[in-house]
């Protein structure tokens, strides 16, 4: 390529900042010198180059509600986002995840330039609810990389040329964590049990989940005073998990640290986790777990009448069963979330069984395929030739 390549990515959540990174970085190793970035996104990204104009934190919006609230907050970020674009005229734009946000972005980036070539990175889970997406993403983009193999039919069916990439999230490489610095790190013998909690990665996230997490928590250290409990908190919310584990009245390990994440991956007992991404890491690093999520009344109460499969953790899905159990909603307090990790953190056959099953929905996933952020970099580079 004899000019510099210039690439906007936007992704507006802590999972979306890690694969627009990893791509970065895939893009870079194949064209040196000659790619240049601009866009949205967060730390992650920042080290790879793309400086983003706002915190992307404020993007993070879970639930209907909360999104017609911060609609307005939205569209000026995607105003912004446009004017990026009109400014630097990127190549090509690369939306990743985030639904809500990258969807109008497309919109406002074909409006200021109709020729660019847009292309999403992360499809909407049609297959599980609102397959309608499948159509309006059509009618937005011009290729979609997926991350799931069965993804393909829902979107191509409407037009949208699919190309599967893998999920990054399954190539994660743990060979290099170390338990024992984690453990050192905290001050915990090598026969003590570490709880991981993981409240999620939006503010809204932590304002849902934290509550039931404390309570559970709190119940599980009554039982354990010997239980440590480590929290691995996303960049996007780490001020406001170490605010609230700042008036708990035990010790509490926040880690900021990406090295000693993977370290506490791997170190922990059992983790208590919101779902999302994290469920396939602490999978990879084969460790049990109890899954919690909450919404806002009114979303749920919509979103029983959308939702067409009873799991919502992928590797649930993919095995078609409840391998790590899922308490949602009102199921999601503080007493039965702790009574499900009670019986993990009580029987060594009970998590070993878990982490067996766990292994077996990433292998129906694709674990140990082919390097996502590599195949994105090569279908974007495909795509562009395609194009000139």
């Amino acid at each position: 390529m004899s000019r510099h390549l210039t690439v906007m990515l936007v992704a507006a959540e802590a999972s979306g900042d890690a694969r627009g990174a990893e791509l970065a970085r895939a893009l870079k190793k194949k064209l040196g010198g000659k790619v240049r970035f601009i866009g949205v996104g967060g730390a992650r990204m920042a080290d790879e180059g793309v400086q983003s104009p706002f915190d992307i934190a404020e993007l993070s919006i879970l639930g209907l509600w909360e999104g017609l609230r911060a609609y307005g907050k939205v569209k000026k970020r995607v105003e912004e986002t446009a004017a990026m674009a009109r400014a630097d005229r990127p190549d090509v734009a690369v939306l990743i995840d985030s639904w809500g946000f990258t969807v109008r972005v497309a919109k406002a980036l074909r409006a200021v330039d109709p020729g660019i070539l847009l292309v999403k990175y992360v499809g909407p889970q049609v297959w599980a609810s609102r397959p309608g997406r499948a159509k309006v993403l059509a009618g937005a983009v011009d290729h979609l990389l997926a991350i799931h193999a069965f993804d393909a039919p829902y979107f191509e069916k409407e037009g949208l040329a699919t190309t599967f990439v893998g999920n990054g999230a399954l190539a994660k490489d743990f060979s290099h964590a170390d338990p024992r610095r984690l453990r050192e790190a905290i001050g915990a013998h090598p026969d003590e049990p570490i709880l991981l909690v993981l409240p999620g990665s939006r503010p809204s996230e932590i304002e849902r989940m934290m509550p039931a997490f404390e309570d559970a928590v709190s119940r599980l250290k009554t039982t354990h005073p010997g239980l440590h409990v480590v929290i691995p908190a996303a960049s996007t919310v780490t001020e406001a998990v170490k605010a609230r584990a700042a008036g708990w009245p035990y010790r509490v390990h926040v880690i900021e640290d990406e090295r000693l994440k993977d370290d506490a991956m791997v170190a922990g007992t059992v983790a208590l986790a919101c779902s999302g991404t994290v469920t396939i890491e602490l999978a990879l690093a084969g460790v049990p777990m109890v899954v919690g999520y909450r919404v806002g009344n009114i979303t749920h109460a919509i979103l029983k009448h959308l939702i067409l499969t009873p799991w919502i953790t992928l590797f649930n899905i993919a095995a078609r069963d409840f391998v790590a159990p899922e308490l949602i909603q009102s199921e999601c307090t503080g007493p039965k979330l702790a009574a499900e990790i009670e019986k993990r953190v009580a029987d060594p056959g009970l998590r070993r069984r878990q982490v067996e099953k766990q292994f077996q929905a990433l292998d129906l996933m694709g674990r140990g395929g082919p390097d996502p952020a590599d195949a994105a970099a090569k279908a974007i580079l495909r795509l562009m030739a395609e194009r000139n």
